[in-house]
């Protein structure tokens, strides 16, 4: 098998695990969503520990937050990753899974809109078609329920601003998601020591939530360790198309598992969504393939015969 098809495959396995997790958070709606985003948090910095160890990686944690200016940047990733899981977990127990999905349907075209703010990225006309239409997509969404639908805003915004702070960094994204959760870990502690001295904790009630509380972490570690893999072996093309797998799964399973309302307005916007998508990742796959096009073409100019 080679490098490409190895990255696509991890690439899938991310999205799938991404797609099902709320799932696995329904599951636990017994426990508040806080509570679980605690667990989430400080497990998953046991793993990333793990992880970085057995690498040989460890000492690349300090280094990542040494000046003044990596730690602001991370600390802001922290917050909005932070933001970006309570709002998802919050959304799958209260039944808004449906625009969790919208959001991250959302996310790659809220991305290219902040990359053009923040990093003054021009927007070509397949872009600003697909922003465009995205906007009246959520537009369309608030006139016709006459609610705005924050979960989705708020899941597109931030995990788009956690990726536009995300690009300053030169450090990797195991080392960076490591130092993120290990700024989150003395919140998280210190709201579980809270709740368990209040009686209300659900960690040791019983094994099996005990158990899945500690196993949030490695749900979150484990797709981003796939994500990592894929892409640095799969083409960013590539990766813009497949990840989609993850909000279709999230769709299907609020609407088939779990049995969430859509309405008219609802297959509106979707639809308007989806469009929006297929254009941008229309747009996406020509100027991949141009780019690689005019790579070779280079290569070849600069052969001497």
């Amino acid at each position: 098998m080679t490098d490409e098809a190895k990255g696509v495959l991890a690439m899938i396995g991310a999205c799938t695990v991404w797609g099902l997790s709320g799932i696995y958070y329904k599951l636990l709606d017994a426990v508040p969503p806080m509570e679980i985003l605690s667990h989430r948090t400080f497990w998953g910095l046991v793993f990333f520990l793990v992880v970085l160890a057995i690498q040989g990686r460890l000492r690349e944690l300090p280094a990542a937050v040494a000046t003044r200016k990596s730690f602001a940047i991370i600390a802001f990733a922290a917050l909005m990753i932070s933001l970006n899981w309570f709002v998802f977990i919050s959304s799958v127990q209260q039944g808004y899974a449906t625009d969790a999905s919208l959001g991250y349907y959302i996310f790659p075209l809220a991305a290219v809109l902040l990359g053009a703010i923040f990093y003054r990225e021009r927007l070509n006309r397949a872009q600003l078609v697909s922003v465009g239409l995205a906007t009246c997509a959520v537009v369309v969404l608030s006139v016709g329920l006459q609610v705005t639908p924050w979960v989705a805003l708020v899941l597109a915004l931030s995990f788009g601003l956690y990726g536009v702070t995300k690009k300053s960094l030169s450090v990797g994204p195991v080392v960076s998601v490591t130092a993120e959760v290990a700024m989150l870990t003395p919140l998280a502690l210190a709201f579980l020591a809270v709740v368990h001295g209040q009686g209300n904790g659900h960690f040791g009630s019983d094994l099996v939530t005990s158990l899945m509380l500690a196993f949030a972490g490695i749900l979150t570690a484990i797709p981003l360790i796939l994500f990592s893999y894929a892409t640095r072996r799969v083409s960013l093309a590539t990766v813009g198309v497949v990840q989609y797998l993850n909000p279709t799964l999230q769709f299907l399973v609020a609407t088939l598992i779990f049995r969430e309302a859509f309405t008219m307005w609802h297959a509106i916007a979707f639809a308007m969504i989806w469009t929006a998508l297929a254009i941008y990742t229309a747009s996406s796959l020509r100027r991949g393939r141009a780019a690689r096009r005019a790579a070779r073409a280079a290569g070849t100019s600069g052969t001497v015969i």
